[in-house]
Order: C-alpha cells, then sequence, then structure tokens
C-alpha cells in the first residue's frame, strides 16, 4: 500500500515538474527573446519548452497513473484510457516541438539531423510513438489475450523507462548544444559561466532529478499496481478507505459493531 513517502515523492515530483517547464520559458522568454511562429529563432524557442513538457513531465506523470493507488481497486480501463491520453498528449507536445525546429531550420538553411542530439532526440521520438502505439493495441483494445499481454507487459514497462532516459538524455545535450551555439561572444563564453550558463545547467539538473524520481516511484516494488487478487486484506482495507466517500465508511463500522 502507498505509504507517506510515495506521497511525499509525488508532491516533490509535481513541484519538479512545474519548475523544469517554468524554468525553460523563462531560460527562452528572459535569455533567447520570446516565443513566436514565424520561423525565426524565436519560433525554435518553442522547441526546448514543448520537449520538456511534453517527453520529460507529461510523460513521467503519465507512466505513473498505475502507480496512484486508487488505480489498484475497481474497473482498470478508465486508467488505461487516462495512460493513454496523457502519453498521447505528450506526444502532441512533441510533434508540435519538432515542427518548431524544422521549420526554423528551413527558414535559417540549416542542416536537419546531423548533431548527436538530434539523433538521440528522433530516435526516442519514433521510439515513443512505436511504443504507443502497440500499447494502445495490445493492452487497451480488447482483441488480444491475457497471455500475449502478460507475455509483452515487461517489455512495455522496459522500453517506457529506456524512452523517458533517453528523453532525459536528449533534453541534457540539447541544453549543452544550445549553451555552445549562443555563448560564443568573446566577453561571455560560455566556459566562463555566464548568468544564463548557470541558469540552464540548473535547469538541465532539475529535469535530470524530475527523471530519477519517476524512474524511483516506477520501480519501486511496494508502489506497484499489485497483480489482479494479489492485495491484501490491509492494502483492501486501505484502497477502500481511499476509494469510499468518509460517510459510507462510518456507516459500514457502525453496521458491524
Amino acid at each position: 500500500m502507498a505509504s507517506g513517502r510515495f506521497y511525499l515523492s509525488c508532491m516533490l515530483l509535481g513541484s519538479l515538474g512545474s519548475l523544469c517547464i517554468l524554468f525553460t520559458t523563462f531560460w527562452m522568454q528572459y535569455w533567447r527573446g520570446g516565443f513566436a511562429w514565424d520561423g525565426s529563432v524565436h519560433m525554435f524557442n518553442w522547441h526546448p519548452v514543448l520537449m520538456v513538457s511534453g517527453m520529460v513531465v507529461l510523460y513521467g506523470a503519465a507512466s505513473l497513473v498505475y502507480r496512484l493507488p486508487w488505480s489498484w481497486v475497481g474497473p482498470k480501463l478508465p486508467w488505461k484510457v487516462l495512460h493513454a491520453a496523457l502519453h498521447l498528449l505528450a506526444f502532441t507536445f512533441t510533434v508540435v516541438g519538432l515542427v518548431a525546429v524544422f521549420q526554423f531550420h528551413n527558414h535559417s538553411k540549416i542542416t536537419h539531423l546531423y548533431s548527436l542530439h538530434s539523433w538521440l532526440g528522433i530516435t526516442t521520438v519514433i521510439l515513443f510513438a512505436f511504443q504507443w502505439s502497440m500499447g494502445f493495441a495490445i493492452f487497451l483494445l480488447p482483441w488480444a489475450s491475457q497471455w500475449l499481454r502478460s507475455l509483452l507487459k515487461p517489455v512495455h514497462v522496459f522500453f517506457g523507462a529506456c524512452i523517458l532516459s533517453l528523453s532525459i538524455t536528449s533534453v541534457i545535450s540539447g541544453i549543452n548544444e544550445k549553451l555552445f551555439f549562443v555563448l560564443k561572444n568573446v566577453t561571455k563564453p560560455y566556459s566562463s559561466l555566464p548568468s544564463e550558463a548557470v541558469f540552464a545547467n540548473s535547469t538541465g539538473l532539475l529535469v535530470v532529478a524530475f527523471g530519477l524520481l519517476v524512474l524511483y516511484v516506477l520501480l519501486a516494488s511496494p508502489w506497484k499496481r499489485p497483480d489482479p487478487g494479489a492485495l491484501t486484506d490491509r492494502q483492501n482495507l486501505g484502497c477502500f478507505l481511499l476509494t469510499t466517500p468518509r460517510d459510507v465508511v462510518e456507516a459500514k463500522a457502525e453496521a458491524q459493531m
């Protein structure tokens, strides 16, 4: 059953995820001139914000849906739909972020997909698209047998964690690449750690902290959704208390006295 440590981790995740998005947005607004949708460098500024929001924060939130104790009891379908919908929203953010960077490159006559960052990023997006499609087909649509789902579930979970790890790696390499590109001035080179570099590096550390905490919650055994019929009496009671209105709980307690 989820403990106080679980809820503390959830609160910390919410704070870290919000800070990741806020820091990335502030960096692009304050130091890089803000946002536009005209093919200019200001259009590029949407790319880091949407990628951090989609591939890291929303993806992490979607991955943890089955760790919520409310998902342990009752029908599983609503939680499957929420899991798939959050991932689809994350993928939508990702696609718009890719459109922003590709249009900026077209407008500025910059070659596409030449850096390690771009290779990592596009590989991650392709894996994400394949993972979502397979997850939708196998786990959400009713045609697949329980045997097939049981066989593919560990693979699905493994690649989900891999994609999050690759997303974090892509974001970190992207932050580093951006700083190398923009901090070339002799008076304020990257090596002198100007304020923008300190802020952007700190944003990267926030992304790493968020991702590691998501992986910790995802892999912690006591917080995993139990298999059908595996809930103990204590876990069943805890889930009942979490999902039942207080007056109903009190009425049942009085009836048993």
